[in-house]
């Protein structure tokens, strides 16, 4: 299946939007779409750290339990799960651009299993759903970027 590639602009250097889009703790506040964050892993996060997200994707409550698999502050970090016969994949890019940072986030699915693999042609209508959802966490974020820091100001 085609990867989903969705980007935002933020007025902020990479090293702040990173820090703040990365910290999975406060990811329910931030993101409109997830309800709840369990960290599973003790201590900071980083490569390893694996944490169970609750999130209304297509109209319905959804948890799956993520690892990170890559963290390198503060160029990028990328999230897998394997769920429901395919290996989901999330990364998030940290870019700077002017004055801030472009946010540039691919989400892909592979297949894994032999249902999985005969289903994936009814996958294309969920994957413009998903690129929706990509869309709409990245607009979330830069939302709630902006709104912090005035209230730093």
């Amino acid at each position: 299946m085609k990867p989903i590639l969705v980007t935002t602009h933020v007025e902020a250097p990479p090293a702040a939007v990173f820090a703040y889009v990365s910290d999975l703790r406060r990811a329910p506040e931030r993101i409109s779409a997830i309800q709840r964050v369990e960290v599973l892993t003790d201590g900071p996060v980083r490569k390893g750290t694996r944490f169970r997200e609750t999130r209304v994707l297509f109209k319905r409550e959804a948890t799956e339990e993520m690892e990170i698999l890559a963290f390198e502050p503060p160029e990028s970090y990328t999230l897998g799960c394997e769920s429901c016969g395919c290996r989901y994949r999330s990364e998030f890019r940290f870019t700077p651009q002017g004055q801030g940072t472009l946010i540039s986030r691919s989400f892909a699915a592979t297949p894994l299993t032999f249902f999985a693999k005969l289903c994936s042609f009814l996958m294309a209508p969920m994957m413009k759903q998903c690129a929706k959802a990509c869309e709409k966490d990245l607009a979330d974020l830069k939302v709630a970027f902006e709104r912090d820091q005035a209230r730093a100001g």
